[in-house]
Order: structure tokens, then sequence, then C-alpha cells
């Protein structure tokens, strides 16, 4: 361990002398390198779906495509339609029935939006007014030349018929034939490889020339939520960073207070985003909602380390040592500190890069990229750049402006601070096993905490916050409708046109009773899918295509009754004939979606109630399907939805066991290479423990769910909240090692370390949280939960280690007391002082106090001094007593 040791420091010593002598090329290489991530920030991408890329490789997802790989374009309606969206007193009168067909007049003359067909209120009721009017023109001229008795009798004739239901609001009054709100369903006919771009030029297209018809009519489909899903991304960015950077300039002003030492932080924070997109760009990762949060995150902690090498350099120059020495001291104490934090962060967020989730483990990578960035830039281009600053600028004489370093060690916060360490002390076994009970209740009841995955998440509120008046025109978010619309259909509309289960059933469908086993499932609906005028579940099948195409063509009509044996309209022999007859006829194209080529495999589409849960429906719809005579398999983009929820939960959990596992592991290896105490890395872990539990029982008191970003919190938490029991546990450690007394060492500890670990927590937090401006919810509640995470970290481990510590020696004492009763049955003359104790403890331990520089590093790390343990001399100290009086 000692060798192992040893080798660490040489190597500590070896950089630093890098840093010091090789500082020119150090700033050419890192420059050098900068300018090619320049490069690689031209060739990032945006995700514009904020859902699609989440369900990759799910197992749901995945037998959703078996499906429709079964059929011949399946759901061609919802992937390839536009919704005109229509609300009003009456969407039902003269005049709105009109407007919403000079909508669709506008779109059918333009050829760009290849609108192939249209069916909503308004065309169902001119075709019933005027049975020949196909075009939006001839359907406007039968609406205006009936008469208002005509046209009254005409809707409630065209809301009789199969699917009325599913256009036309709840409110719908067949008596007084009115309504608030329809849905106009424009189908394209696209070419083979129509992309999503495609899709989302048309439908842009189509809102504007909504717009400019009179009243409340607006385009909606998957384009439009594209289009300003991408927008969100520039918005957010646009709005929050300019406050980030805002906040953390404060702090580098206070921190700093020098124009050229505030330059020389800027211009690193500068090339840590440089690095981090520029990697983006390269590895060809797009750039979503979730990773608005990394550059965040990465310039808070980047804040943090400038600081501190700064600030530790000043240290030794205010002294009256001079440049290169001093960076080299500053460098060798922080190196192994910046190493510890880096390693801590890295592990916390690449825990996410082991989700199933493919965004999610892409913000695990960056994140951990960029943090890694961070510490190379902070570590070794910052040191180096202010030395050539400093050598440049006492070359020409340029003065400088407040070079002392920041005082924190007697502050009144500090002080106050120690307060814990006298509570601790007091009964640190109870303290430990409230703090226990406390963070297990608020595991327990966190554990109820929701978890959701909608579209919603990703789009910004209907109504804008109220800060948003306030924020300049230049940096103001543009104007969204989607979630408006959204909330529309979700509250006047029994179906949600967007939302629906699939239900894949696999058996010979040519047998005699198959149709008919089909229907009979449905006698006994789930409460969650929508019913009908007739209280029957509204479903688009092959049995509604041959009823449909029956109730047309008096022909085939025959053929289904002279094969209905129980005359319900579903044919119960001759399959074969039927299914002939059905796909030869001009309903052969829509009969081909439901119907495999074999025969062997159909799909039915159940509608679903707008207001029903995820989970709900997701049951629901399994168990339904184990009512059909063959095997069926329920799928949908509900039920994918529904389980990706499961799985960010399970990412979740996931991510914060392994953050936990490998954090701890390495703080035990750390502590017993560099101080042969490795329980120190258990007791490291304690707070954090408490802190997690704590932020995810807040996260169910807020009614704030586990989502796509919030679920990576548990585990980024753990990394970026580590570092505070890091630096308390570190001081303790050198303090212990000078005065042997554990209550005022961990009062010297919190004396000492209180106000910059307070500053650190500040700045994190304050950075983080500014990210709960954002537009999206799903940004505003990861930035309040990262500042509460931090905050929780800060203050538990303030509270939580001095007892966890005061325990940790006692059951250190009762180990060197094992040893003691050892060596006295041989005989062995104790030391002769304290000092002869202490190397003797040394030369067992296997390392040495000149070697070990770990503890001296970390407490340094925040700023502060070697020489500010107690006044009493190290040789004056009284022996400890035995454990079992201390």
């Amino acid at each position: 361990m000692s060798r192992l040791s040893e080798q660490i420091d040489r190597a500590t010593v070896a950089l630093s002398e890098i840093i010091v002598v090789r500082r020119k090329s150090i700033i050419l290489a890192f420059l050098i390198v900068t300018a090619i991530f320049a490069g690689g920030m031209t060739m990032v991408s945006t995700e514009s779906d904020a859902t699609d890329s989440f369900t990759q490789d799910i197992p749901a997802q995945n037998a959703l495509d078996a499906v429709e790989d079964e059929f011949e374009d399946p759901f061609a309606t919802e992937s390839e339609s536009t919704q005109l969206v229509h609300t009003g007193t009456d969407v039902l009168s003269r005049g709105e029935l009109l407007a919403s067909l000079r909508v669709l007049e506008r779109v059918n003359n333009r050829d760009d939006l290849r609108m192939a067909s249209a069916r909503g209120p308004a065309t169902l009721v001119a075709q019933q007014i005027t049975p020949g009017a196909e075009t939006p023109a001839e359907q406007q001229r039968a609406i205006r030349g009936a008469t208002d008795v005509e046209l009254r009798e005409a809707i409630r004739t065209a809301s009789s018929q199969p699917g009325f239901e599913q256009l036309i609001s709840d409110d719908f009054n067949p008596n007084d034939v009115s309504a608030s709100a329809s849905v106009t369903i424009i189908t394209h006919d696209v070419p083979q490889g129509f992309s999503d771009g495609d899709l989302q030029e048309i439908q842009t297209t189509i809102v504007t020339l909504a717009e400019d018809e009179p009243g409340d009519i607006r385009a909606f489909g998957t384009g439009v939520t594209n289009a300003e899903t991408g927008q969100i991304i520039g918005d957010s960015l646009t709005l929050v960073m300019p406050i980030v950077i805002t906040l953390l300039l404060g702090f580098l002003v206070v921190a700093y207070r020098d124009p050229i030492d505030l330059a020389l932080g800027l211009l690193a924070l500068l090339m840590t985003v440089i690095w981090t997109f520029g990697f983006l760009g390269f590895s060809g990762i797009p750039f979503t909602q979730q990773q608005i949060s990394t550059p965040v995150l990465l310039l808070a902690v980047g804040v943090d380390f400038g600081i501190h090498i700064i600030n530790r350099y000043r240290e030794e120059t205010v002294t009256g040592l001079e440049a290169v020495p001093s960076m080299r001291i500053a460098t060798r104490q922080l190196m192994v500190a910046f190493v510890i934090v880096t390693a801590t962060a890295v592990f916390g967020f690449s825990a996410n890069a082991l989700s199933d989730l493919q965004p999610i483990r892409n913000l695990g990578i960056i994140s951990a990229v960029g943090i890694v960035f961070t510490f190379l830039i902070f570590g070794l281009f910052l040191p180096a750049a202010k030395l050539e600053v400093d050598r440049l600028r006492e070359r020409f004489g340029v003065p400088e402006f407040d070079s002392s370093p920041i005082a924190s060690e007697e502050s009144s916060l500090g002080r106050g601070l120690s307060l814990f360490a006298t509570v601790g002390n007091r009964a640190p076994v109870v303290l430990v096993v409230v703090l226990l009970l406390f963070g297990s209740g608020m595991a327990v009841y966190g554990s109820g905490v929701d978890t959701s995955f909608e579209q919603e998440d990703f789009l910004p509120p209907e109504e804008e916050p109220a800060y948003v008046q306030y924020v300049p025109a230049a940096l103001a978010p543009g104007e969204y409708t989607v979630s408006s619309t959204l909330n529309i259909l979700e509250e006047r509309f029994t179906t949600n046109q967007d939302e629906s289960v699939t239900i894949y059933i696999q058996g010979p469908m040519e047998s005699d009773h198959a149709l008919e086993a089909l229907v009979r499932a449905d006698t006994d609906p789930p409460e969650t899918l929508a019913l009908g005028n007739d209280n029957q579940v509204q479903t688009q099948s092959i049995v509604t295509v041959i009823r449909a195409h029956a109730a047309r063509n008096p022909e085939f009509a025959a053929l289904v009754a002279r094969n209905d044996l129980n005359d319900n309209g579903i044919p119960d022999r001759n399959l074969e004939a039927v299914y002939d007859a059905l796909l030869a006829s001009s309903a052969g194209d829509q009969a081909e979606r439901y119907l495999t080529d074999d025969r062997q495999s159909t799909q039915i589409v159940y509608s679903v109630k707008s207001d029903a849960a995820q989970d709900a429906v997701t049951g629901e719809s399994q168990e339904h399907a184990t009512q059909f005579r063959y095997t069926a398999t329920a799928t949908g983009g509900i039920i994918v939805f529904d389980a990706i929820s499961d799985i960010i939960f399970q990412s979740a959990i996931q991510g914060l066991f392994l953050a936990l596992f490998f954090t701890g592991t390495f703080l035990m290896i750390v502590y017993g290479i560099l101080e042969t105490k490795p329980l120190l890395g258990i007791v490291n872990v304690f707070p954090i423990l408490i802190s997690v539990a704590s932020l995810v029982g807040t996260m169910r008191f807020l009614g704030l769910s586990l989502n796509a970003l919030t679920a990576t919190l548990l585990s980024i938490g753990v990394g970026l909240g580590i570092a505070y029991s890091v630096h308390i546990t570190a001081r303790f450690v050198d303090e212990y090692e000078r005065d042997e007394d554990a209550l005022r060492s961990v009062q010297t500890t919190l004396t000492g370390t209180g106000g910059a670990l307070t500053g650190s927590m500040l700045t994190t937090s304050l950075g983080t949280g500014a990210l709960a401006l954002a537009i999206t919810p799903v940004l505003g509640n990861f930035g309040l939960l990262m500042a509460l995470s931090v905050a929780y970290s800060f203050i538990i481990s303030v509270i939580a280690l001095p007892p966890a510590l005061f325990l940790w020696d006692r059951v250190s004492g009762i180990e060197e007391d094992a040893v003691a009763m050892i060596s006295n049955t041989t005989d062995a003359q104790p030391p002769s002082s304290t000092s002869e104790q202490r190397e003797t403890r040394w030369s067992a331990s296997g390392s040495s106090p000149e070697a070990s520089c770990f503890h001296d590093a970390v407490y340094r790390f925040h700023g502060e001094s070697t020489g500010s343990a107690v006044s009493t001399g190290v040789d004056s100290v009284a022996p400890r007593p035995p454990w079992w009086r201390r």
C-alpha cells in the first residue's frame, strides 16, 4: 500500500512539474484541440421528435413494429394525416361549417400539400345534402344552398354514421345540433420515402393557411409537434443560458476580483462548452431537450474548479512565494482532489449510460465525457494559462487588481456549522439511528412517486409562466399551440384521435367462427375503451370494413347475408369467398390494413377514452386480449409509452445503485491506499443515501414524477453530492492526525471548510436551479430538483457526518485497544510519547506523514490552508482515553 501511495504522489509531482515547465506547450495543445472541437460543433444535429428516440429497442415498440410489418401500410391515417381542430360557440352552424370547408379548399388547391381526402363534420353534412359533393368547393355550395331545416336534418343524419362521435366534442346536442369543437382529418397521399421533415413542412404550411381563416381553426399533427419541439430547444437555451451565465459570472467576479483572471475563467468555461458540443457533433449523438441540462451542470462544476485553482495559487503568492513554485504547490495539492471529484461525478453521470433507453444513455455518456473535459481544462490548461498570463503581466507592468485569496476559515457561518459537531458528539448513536429512520421513512414514502412518459412532458404549458412577460423581446420564447390543442382534444372529446390500442390476433381467419369470435370478445369491454352512440366499443377492424362496404354495395351485402347465420351482419361461413370479394372491391386497400395476405392474422384498433391513464389502459387492454379465442397481443402507442415509464423507473433505481456501488468502492480504495482507513469510504456514502431518499420523498410531496429527465437525477445527485462528504471527511482526517481528538477535529473541520463548502453549494445549486425557468416542465422540474439535490447533499453532510465520524472513531478505538492488548501480552514497551505513538501508527499502517498528501489536497480544494489546525501543539495533546470513555 505504501509503495502505491508513493507512486501516486510521484505521479502528482510529475504532473505538476509538467504544468509549470511546459505551460506554453499545454496552452498550444489545448487551443488546437479547441479549434478541432469547434469544427465538430457545426455537425451537431437536434432531435425534433422528443419521444421517438425513447422507443428504440424497446420490446413493446418492437412488438408494435412487428405488427405493422404484417400489414400493408398500417396506421397510415395517423402517421400521414393532419387534424384541423375547430373550436367555437357552435362549430355546426352554417358559418363555422363553411369556414372549415374554406380551409380545406385552400389546402386542396395546393398540390404540394398532397391532400387526398378529408373527413369531418362539415364534409359529412355536405354529402348528406348533396351525395355527389366530393370537393371542398362543391361541399360549400351544398351547405350554402340548404335551408335551415335541411341543414339541421343533415347534421342529425350525419351524426348517426359510424365514427361521427370521434369527430365531434362530447357536448354535441342532437336536438339543437350544436357542439363546441370538431375535428376534421386530412389524409395525405404521399410517395415512398416520405420523411418526417416532409410531413412537418406540409403541416406547418397548413397551420399558416388555417390561421388566415377567421375563427379558431388550428392544424395539429406529428409534424406540428416536431416543429414546436425543435423550437423549444432553441428557446430554452436562449432563455436559460443568459441567466446561468449571469449567475456564474457574479460568482466569478466575487471570487476572482480581477478582470484578467475573470477572462481566463470565462475562456476555460467557453472551452468546456466547445469541447462538449464538439464531441456531440463528432459522435453523431443528436442534441435533445434532456441534454440542455448538460452545459449547465458543466458550467457550474467548472466555476467551482476554477475558483479553487486560482484561490489556492493566490494563497501561496500572498506569502511572497514566486509564481512558479506557488502554482507547483497548488496543482500538486489539488490534483488528487480534482481526480476524486471528477471520478465520483463520472461514476454518477455514467451510471445512466447503462440505461435501456437511448436518450438517457446518451445523456450519461455526454455528461461523463463533459466532466472529464472540465477536469482537463481546469486542471491542466487553466493553471498553465494563469502562469503564462502572470508572466506577461509582470513583463508589461500590468497591475493586479485584487489577488488576495478568499478568507472563510473564521467566518460566522463556519462557526455556526461547527455547532453540529457539538450536537453530534452528545449522542452519536442516537443521531445516526434517527437519521437512518428518517432516510428509510423518506425512501418508503418516495417509493410511491409516479413515473410518467408523455409527450406533454416535452412541450411548454398552455399558459406561459408569468416571468416570460418581463423577458426582453430578443430572448422571449415563440408562440406554441400544441399543448392547448392537446388539452382541447382531451377535455372536449370522448376519444383522442392520437391514442388507440391495437390487439394483434393470430389464428386461421378463414374458419367459420373467426369473425364472430372477434366481436364476441367485445361484449364486456374494459372501462378505458371509448364507447360509441350505440354503447359499443369504437373499433376499426376487418369486421367494420365488411359492414361499411356492405352498406354501400348491395351485391356484397347479399353475399354477406347469405353467409350470415344469425343475421347480425357478420358472416359465419364461406369466409374465403367473402374475403375474395372484399379484397377485389374498392374497399380492398382498407381491408388489407386489418387482414394479412395469408389470412392467418388480423388486428383490431380500439379507440381509448381521452382521460384514461396509461397504466390503466395497458393493464385492461392486456387483460382484454386474453378474452379472444385465438392468441392475441395488445400493443399500440399508449402501451409503448407505459412500458417506457416502467423502464424509466428501473433505470433510475439501477443508476442509483450503480452510482452508489462504484462511488463507495472507489472511495474505500482511495482511503485504503492513501490513508489506510477504508471504512471512511462507507462513512462518506452515508449522507448521500439520506440525501437521495429525501429527494425522492420531496418529489412525491411536490407531485413531481420520475420522467425522462428527472429519473437521471438520482445517480447524478450521487456524483455531485458525494463531493461534500468527501471534502468534510478528508479535512477531518487531516485534523484527526494532528489532534487525535474527534470532537475538536470535527469542529475545526466545519469551522475551516464551512464557508467554502457553502459557496460551492450555492454555485452549483443556483446554476442548475436556473433551469427551473426553462419553458418545458421536464427541464423546469429537473432544474428545481437538481438544486434541491445539491442543497440536500450539503445540509445532510454537515448534519450526518459528525455523528458518523464519532462512531467511526469509536470503532477505530476498539481496534487500537485490541492491538494494544495483544502488544501488552508480548511485554512490548509502549512508546514514550504521543509523537512516538503517532509514528508507530503510521509505521504500522504502511504510510508516512510526508507521503500522504490526500487529505491536505482535498480540503485545499476548497481554498483552505493547512495552517488552520487548532493552536494546541501536537506534542502537548494528552493521550486519548479508552474508547468506552469517549
